[in-house]
């Protein structure tokens, strides 16, 4: 039996971004101390972590030295060889497990979980040639989208085959010629994700769906509540549990839906927190990052009651104009605002900087200001 971790203990993180950032922050708070292991010596949670390790993830002297006085180990993003965790369980509960990191990195084992779960998903196939890809869109129709099987995000990864006359020989070329999954394209009217939580006993807790609205495919706004009716609220937050419980999590996991005419189409999981979720850090009552290591280290759940309608805006490289740091006064002037910074160093296009998070008496209002704060940046 896998005894709790109480504050007080040391837990492990497996990469050293953003996510891992916020996740240390919401430990130390707590009273955890925080260990962190990446490739990157620069990686910008090793500023709020206790310890550091640099070193490659097939590294096991490292990876034993990481590991040892950690009471948990946990990780802060999917692109981490399932070895690496498999490795460090054996000496330390490790969460989510190996298995599950398996499934959600890669594409065709995500859609077959989905698939064999009985989980609503968009119809797909697995091609590994381009002749099979020629195949494939003759059974899946246009349009439809082809991805690579591994180390897809941000719109990575993947090409839309809008009709017949697309050239697939460009598309497979463009995903490397690996393996692929063909899915047929989702004409979705929004899309929103869920965060769910599951201790190793099986305890769960559920966040209202939040609505995401992406610009070139990176996330640009995430809205709580989303603006769903409460039907599809209350199916978005059963399917999300019944993943949880079906993949066997312990931790949290990020369930991204597509929603068209109240009818949900589960796309993408991730097993750990998530950007859609930076919002709860200021309007719920437990954040998305003290739930994952509420989780991890087997405490009861905490409430996951919206303390105020909310909207968060990514803070992308592109703001950072000439090398030169917005003004951040703008931000600090609007008493509901929120500012987010990670510490990631150089700005570059597209790359996640940080957030801010507005709370208002509605979400439209959120909205209007978020959006507001962002352009005058």
């Amino acid at each position: 039996m896998e005894h709790p971790l109480l504050p007080g203990g040391t837990i492990g993180i497996l990469g050293g971004g953003q996510l891992g950032r916020m996740s240390a922050i919401a430990a130390r708070r707590m009273g955890y101390k925080v260990r962190t292991f990446d490739p990157a010596s620069g990686a910008c949670a090793a500023g709020i972590a206790d310890e550091h390790v640099t070193a490659e993830w097939s590294d096991t002297a490292a990876l034993t030295r990481f590991a040892q006085g950690c009471g948990r180990i946990t990780l802060e993003f999917e692109n981490i060889p399932p070895a690496t965790v498999e490795f460090v369980a054996k000496s330390v509960p490790s969460h989510p497990s190996a298995n599950v990191l398996a499934i959600c990195q890669n594409r065709r084992r995500e859609k077959e979980f989905l698939r064999t779960a009985g989980i609503p998903c968009a119809n797909f196939a697995v091609v590994s040639s381009l002749v099979e890809l020629q195949a494939a869109v003759q059974t899946i129709g246009f349009p439809c989208v082809l991805k690579t099987a591994d180390f897809g995000y941000d719109g990575k990864g993947q090409v839309k085959l809008p009709t017949a006359e697309a050239d697939l020989a460009a598309a497979w070329h463009k995903i490397g010629g690996a393996v692929g999954v063909l899915e047929a394209w989702v004409p979705f009217q929004m899309e929103i994700s869920v965060l769910v939580a599951r201790t190793v006993d099986g305890r769960t807790a559920v966040h209202d769906p939040a609505e995401n609205i992406h610009r070139n495919h990176i996330l640009h706004l995430s809205i709580s509540p989303a603006r769903i009716s409460e039907a599809t609220a209350t199916e978005a937050r059963a399917l999300a549990l019944s993943i949880a419980e079906k993949i066997s999590l312990v931790g949290l996991l990020a369930v991204e839906m597509f929603v068209k005419e109240g009818r949900i189409v589960v796309n993408e999981l991730a097993p750990r927190p998530h950007n859609s979720g930076h919002q709860t850090f200021d309007a719920n009552e437990t954040s998305q990052f003290e739930q994952h290591i509420r989780a991890v280290c087997g405490l009861p759940l905490g409430g996951t009651k919206p303390l105020a309608p909310s909207a968060m805006v990514n803070l992308l490289g592109d703001l950072w104009r000439n090398g030169q740091e917005p003004d951040w006064t703008k931000v600090l002037a609007d008493p509901a605002a929120k500012l987010h910074l990670y510490d990631k160093g150089k700005a570059a296009p597209g790359r996640k900087m940080g957030h801010i998070t507005v709370t208002a008496a509605t979400v439209e209002e959120a909205i209007r200001r978020a959006e507001a704060l962002h352009a005058a940046l």
